[in-house]
């Protein structure tokens, strides 16, 4: 494609708007020729891919000069030449691949022949219910194996993490055991391990358990793929006990690929997967050795804090987590039903910490569950995490607890980079960073001197201004003193000291020199705060007076209160986020690393209502095969639901044009769901959501995608997608996004254009004129004359469009007449002046203005009152929306993974490519209708579109499509 691709997309790309024929139901690969809807303007434009019919005959005079002259002669022979040298090499391959898997076969079926039970014994699946023999054998963990064991026999089971087939006779595994993994030799040898084990073994699933028997031998050369160096297993006997069932978005191998290049730096991770994908799919993120080795190194921070404190005389404690009171601190807090009453989640157990100082435990400590309902969408806030809880009674300062936090961290710090050297090493490969440095004795900073650091140093808040000593840090300010500490002390770790009051709860205790201040602390670790800590009012007047000072009844915590009014002794404590530890020792970036399945804001989306469906047998998450208890049916057996009907169910205005010729349909074997696709040189352009429920879109996707990577090799780009798919591709998968393209949807029972005063004129004039709507029975077929008179009129409306006209397709107004309601506007003299055509697609959407077409001659306002006339059919129907396709949003828009300089030049770009050719306009002409947008995506794999990429979405849906007239 020559010139500007971004600029032959824009001027190009459209959505069919075909109605769908579809063949035979059941195979893999369904499409059948059909027409398409008339394609008026689109976002062709960049991605305004309309999905409806449209038009005026009063406002389509303008032309298109692109593309006009098509190719030339000479180019015309080149491409011919080009395609049958294409064809000729595709011929070639796959008959050379049709004979090497007839020899394959054969040569299979000759190895069954003399393959003898000892040798079927040594592979295959182990049954699912294992427990019904107990034979003690001795299994090994990898991680034990040493080079003193060569020569010996093993068993263990492992995850199988990487295959690869070195030819008919030799295969390679790798097997994984949490963070070990060791390499896996198996050769075919006559007699032992014939042909039919190693097809077996080669096409193993990565991600199944299995079962290992095999002599421990040397490599020639040391085995760089694997954790263990320099001894292998000669495997002898291979079982699986589980195989993974479902394809999945992304290995643990490609989640362990360390990125190179700058590019694929995310929050301080060097890797290929984003972390958005990851924790989407948490399960196997947690498989990769460095998830493995994050928890193992929290694990280890809990019993370190555990027994550090043990040793020093501390009692742990286990508080409830169910509140009757939310007056704690200015932490905010969840509310929960209790048996018809308001209760609250704990903020930490700072009350019953205090409770228990009171009843006179002297040193308590609590490791639990800390709830803050905080709408935080930060890198470093949780809306639940594990807190790390002390109190204690002191002598003579508060710095005596002090003094125990600092010395149990250090205590921490130390017995991380000691017993867990080797997975500190392990994350440093994806999270690079140097070793936490501390000193001896631990700088403690007064919070003035820390803001007058800031001050000498020129720093102002993010107002502009300096740094108050009277009020608390921000985030940018604590990582600038971080900075300076580091330049003045050469620590990561340090102790601000006296917090003024403003910033600090209710019973902490006030300075006894400057009433302004408090006895309390923050510790930080590279710059941003892990631990709060302070002294605590004991005296029951203080506290009292000061709950009435920030709004707290004391009564409301009559319980906590009563320990104070009967003497508590003076006392401190503190409490530190283990999540936090972790992620700020570790550099990870993101806090939600440090929580194995993290829950913040976003956590808990809400579920999409369940629509009746009106074609129960086209039900994906009840297909008809599954309804008879017992009773297997064979794929090939299984009766597809009809694609129309899936339209119907879970469709919405794209899902009308799959009946082009040039649109191929996949469908899921297990649910019936369906997925459209154009090929396009190396490239399959995707119009549409799959067609099912939302909850199925994730797995039919992945099994779509293994399925088009295995058996086309094309690559994927999805368009005109909604957000519950675009989150599955951006989320879940990895894909980037941008938006610039909207569903144009109206409530028919709230739609203004009637209301609008230049539509109920034209609606006026057209009843003035004589015109004559009439509604189409529904039941019965369409009558020929009607059709015939119709289609002569779509013709001369063809006929009347000036110019070379790209974006327009064929146009089939009776297809599918079963899943459609029409609408004949006719004139005084009986003639078909307009029409509009609803097609049915999901409930939740209700239906699509598919055509909305006004013919030439007709009087004055027909669009606009066949249009409103079908508008309020469609809410006689039932309808919640209508959809009139898709429409140019005034500005592109990321959407995942979409950012920096190359957004905004592409921004910049569709901005000016919406003023120039006015792609607005029928947005606007729609919006007098009572139109509303809904956003809709394209997507894309990381390095998937490029210039071949828009060149396929441009082509795909541009020249194949046009009419020849």
């Amino acid at each position: 494609m020559s010139g500007n691709p971004l600029k032959k997309l824009t001027q190009k790309l459209h959505s069919p708007n075909g109605d769908g024929r579809h063949a035979r139901h059941g195979s893999a690969d369904i499409g059948t020729p059909s027409s398409q809807s008339p394609h008026r303007r689109s976002l062709a434009q960049i991605l305004h891919l309309d999905n409806s019919s449209y038009t005026s005959s009063d406002n389509e005079s303008e032309t298109s000069d692109f593309d006009s002259d098509g190719p030339s002669k000479n180019q015309q022979k080149r491409l011919a030449t080009k395609a049958k040298k294409k064809e000729a090499r595709s011929r070639l391959s796959l008959e050379h691949r049709d004979d090497s898997e007839e020899r394959s076969k054969q040569r299979l079926e000759d190895a069954a022949k003399t393959e003898t039970a000892d040798m079927r014994a040594k592979y295959g699946d182990l049954p699912v219910m294992q427990s019904t023999t107990r034979d003690s054998q001795k299994r090994i963990d990898i991680n034990e194996i040493t080079d003193d064991m060569v020569n010996q026999e093993v068993i263990f089971r492992a995850r199988l993490y990487h295959v690869r087939n070195m030819g008919t006779k030799l295969v390679f595994l790798i097997f994984r055991q949490k963070i070990s993994t060791i390499q896996g030799v198996m050769v075919e040898r006559p007699g032992q391990i014939g042909p039919l084990m190693m097809h077996w073994a080669e096409h193993l699933r990565t991600g199944s358990i299995v079962l290992v028997t095999g002599v421990l031998k040397k490599p020639e050369i040391p085995v760089k793929s694997a954790s263990i160096h320099t001894v292998e297993v000669h495997v002898s006997a291979l079982k699986t006990i589980v195989k993974r069932q479902e394809p999945v978005p992304f290995s643990v191998q490609e989640a362990e690929m360390v990125a190179l290049d700058d590019g694929h730096k995310e929050e301080g991770r060097q890797s290929q997967i984003p972390n958005r994908t990851r924790l989407s799919n948490r399960i196997i993120d947690l498989r990769t050795t460095t998830s493995q080795s994050i928890f193992r190194i929290q694990s280890g921070i809990g019993n370190l804090f555990r027994s550090t404190l043990d040793d020093q005389g501390f009692l742990e404690i286990h508080s409830p987590k169910l509140q009757g009171a939310a007056t704690e601190s200015g932490a905010s807090v969840f509310t929960v039903n209790y048996f018809g009453r308001n209760a609250f989640l704990a903020q930490s157990p700072q009350l019953a910490k205090q409770m228990a100082i009171a009843s006179d435990f002297e040193r308590v400590y609590e490791i639990g569950a800390v709830f803050r309902a905080e709408n935080s969408n930060t890198h470093r806030h949780l809306t639940e995490f594990t807190g790390l809880d002390l109190e204690m009674a002191i002598e003579e300062h508060y710095h005596e607890m002090l003094d125990v936090i600092d010395n149990t961290l250090k205590a921490i710090f130390k017995g991380i980079y000691t017993k867990y050297r080797r997975e500190v090493d392990v994350i440093k490969q994806q999270f690079p960073s140097e070793d936490l440095v501390w000193l001896e004795k631990t700088p403690v900073i007064p919070f003035k001197d820390a803001v007058q650091m800031l001050t000498d140093s020129g720093w102002l808040n993010e107002e502009g201004e300096p740094v108050s000593p009277l009020e608390d840090l921000g985030t940018r300010d604590e990582i600038r003193v971080g900075e300076l500490v580091k330049e003045k002390y050469g620590t990561d770790y340090y102790v601000l000291d006296k917090f003024p009051r403003s910033a600090r709860p209710f019973y902490t205790m006030p300075d006894v020199d400057d009433p302004r201040y408090t006895n309390s602390f923050d510790i930080f670790v590279r710059g941003q705060e892990i631990i709060s800590g302070s002294q605590r009012i004991h005296d029951a007047q203080m506290l009292e007076d000061n709950m009435r000072l920030v709004g707290i009844d004391p009564e409301d915590m009559a319980e906590y209160m009563e320990g104070f009014r009967w003497g508590t002794p003076p006392h401190g404590g503190c409490g530190v986020g283990l999540e936090r530890i972790l992620f700020l020792l570790l550099k990870l970036g993101n806090i939600r690393l440090a929580s194995m399945f993290h829950r913040d804001p976003k956590s808990f989306p809400p579920k999409p209502v369940v629509e009746k469906l009106p074609y129960p047998d086209a039900d994906t998450l009840n297909p008809v095969w599954k309804r008879e208890r017992g009773r297997e049916t064979a794929v090939e057996d299984r009766p597809m639901p009809a694609v129309e009907d899936l339209i119907a169910n879970y469709g919405d205005s794209t899902h009308t044009s799959w009946g082009d010729e040039r649109f191929k349909v996949w469908r899921h074997a297990d649910t019936g769901a369906a997925i459209s696709y154009v090929v396009e040189g190396s490239h399959a352009i995707l119009p549409g959501d799959p067609l099912c429920a939302e909850s199925q879109y994730y797995r039919v996707i992945v099994s779509f995608l293994q399925w088009l990577k295995k058996e086309t090799h094309l690559k994927p780009i999805w368009i005109l997608i909604n957000t519950a798919t675009e989150e599955v591709l951006g989320e879940r998968l990895g894909w980037k996004s941008i938006s610039c393209v909207a569903e144009e949807r109206v409530d028919p029972s709230k739609h203004s254009a009637e209301s609008d005063p230049e539509v109920a004129k034209k609606i006026r004039q057209a009843h003035t004129n004589g015109i004559k709507i009439t509604d189409l029975d529904h039941k019965e077929p369409v009558p020929e004359s009607i059709k015939e008179r119709a289609n002569a009129r779509v013709k001369d409306w063809l006929g009347n469009r000036k110019g070379t006209q790209i974006h327009l397709s064929n146009i089939d107004l009776f297809r599918d007449e079963k899943h459609r309601r029409y609408f004949i506007a006719e004139d005084k003299e009986g003639t078909i002046c307009g029409i509009a055509v609803l097609a049915q697609i999901a409930p939740q959407r209700g239906w699509q203005a598919k055509y909305c077409l006004d013919f030439p001659g007709a009087p004055s306002g027909t669009i606009e009152a066949v249009t409103t006339h079908a508008l309020r059919a469609a809410e006689a129907l039932g309808a919640k929306s209508v959809t009139f396709g898709g429409g140019a949003a005034p500005h592109v828009t990321p959407g995942h993974h979409m950012s920096g300089t190359k957004m905004k030049m592409l921004g910049a770009t569709y901005d000016a490519i919406v003023k120039q050719f006015n792609l607005g306009r029928k947005s606007e002409f729609r919006e007098k209708m009572g139109a509303r947008p809904d956003p809709q995506f394209i997507a894309w794999p990381p390095r998937g579109l490029g210039r071949k990429g828009i060149s396929a979405v441009s082509q795909a849906q541009n020249t194949r499509g046009a009419l020849k007239y």
